[in-house]
């Protein structure tokens, strides 16, 4: 089986058509801009909001807990990173994408990092390590296995997942926000329409790279030079993004299979930039996570190639 999969134009072809995956039952309010009605069902976890994982620059970082119902617990964490162009967002603004992903067994994690306007590069990295350290030593206590801690992260967020995913315990990006001693390996990586390829070259201006920082510097603050090192991945894009447009997944689709990582990217037609603000695709795309980490992460598994299983030789149905 190939180690990478690429769902090309979409798992979902026009919204309000018949979806395997999610609970996509609006039309009209999409046209409206307008989410539908939270689903009961979905609102299940457990929220422990700002608890203190670290420093930055001083300051104490927070995160929100989403604790998914213990019968419903997979052991697994995902740490989630928000988007907003390096200037603005928090971790609020992820509320019901992680309750939607809790649903399903996860412990979720919405954790802050320094902005721009706060801390220059390489800030923003070192929080979100220290916020994988904080995780990794209180895995205990959020019922979690250690070796099972995944990065999640949307838009400028993305960029950040991808870039915790590719340099695991690399000690210039470490910093000293605390739990000294735990390590940052992460076992897979969720990015939603991700800062990376060509729409790095047009965040430049947004990105808080120090002045007058040389081009090699550039290139090492893009997650795509550190590709080899990457965990099980998978990408989300709207194909109508023009804020971050779906090249950008492509290319580092196209650099991930090149790598020989195992990775998936899945494209919905008709959707543009932050479609997972609206909760019959966070409950679609929260599925797709689930299928990907039980496969990579849970209960890992390989698939023998076509035929080759029960029910005979090649061309069996």
């Amino acid at each position: 089986m190939a180690a990478s999969t690429w769902t090309r134009r979409g798992v979902l072809g026009t919204l309000g058509a018949g979806v395997a995956l999610g609970n996509l039952t609006s039309r009209a309010a999409w046209a409206q801009g307008q989410a539908p009605a939270p689903n009961p069902a979905r609102e299940a976890a457990n929220v422990e909001r700002d608890v203190v994982f670290g420093k930055g620059g001083g300051v104490d970082l927070h995160c929100d807990i989403y604790r998914p119902p213990a019968a419903a617990s997979k052991r697994t964490a995902i740490l989630h990173f928000h988007g907003g162009g390096f200037a603005a967002g928090n971790k609020n603004n992820l509320a019901a994408r992680l309750q939607a992903q809790s649903a399903l067994g996860y412990v979720n994690i919405a954790a802050q990092y320094r902005l721009s306007g706060v801390a220059r590069w390489p800030g923003q990295i070192e929080d979100v390590k220290a916020a994988i350290r904080w995780t990794r030593a209180n895995a205990l206590a959020l019922g979690i296995d250690p070796a099972r801690i995944a990065v999640a992260g949307y838009s400028a967020g993305g960029h950040l997942a991808l870039f915790a995913a590719g340099t695991q315990n690399s000690p210039q990006y470490e910093g000293s926000g605390g739990s000294a001693g735990a390590g940052t390996q992460v076992a897979a990586c969720i990015a939603y329409y991700a800062v990376t390829g060509p729409a790095w070259d047009g965040f430049r201006k947004q990105f808080p790279m120090p002045e007058g920082s040389s081009e090699e510097a550039w290139k090492q603050a893009e997650p795509g030079t550190y590709v080899k090192g990457f965990p099980p991945t998978v990408l989300h894009h709207g194909l109508t993004d023009v804020t971050v447009r779906p090249e950008s997944s492509e290319q580092f689709l196209a650099l991930l299979r090149g790598a020989g990582v195992p990775s998936e990217l899945h494209e919905f037609a008709g959707v543009p930039h932050e479609f997972v603000a609206h909760q019959e695709f966070a409950e679609a795309v929260a599925r797709l996570n689930d299928f990907f980490l039980e496969r990579h992460v849970i209960t890992p598994k390989t698939y023998p190639p076509f035929g080759a299983g029960r029910g005979g030789g090649r061309g069996s149905l």
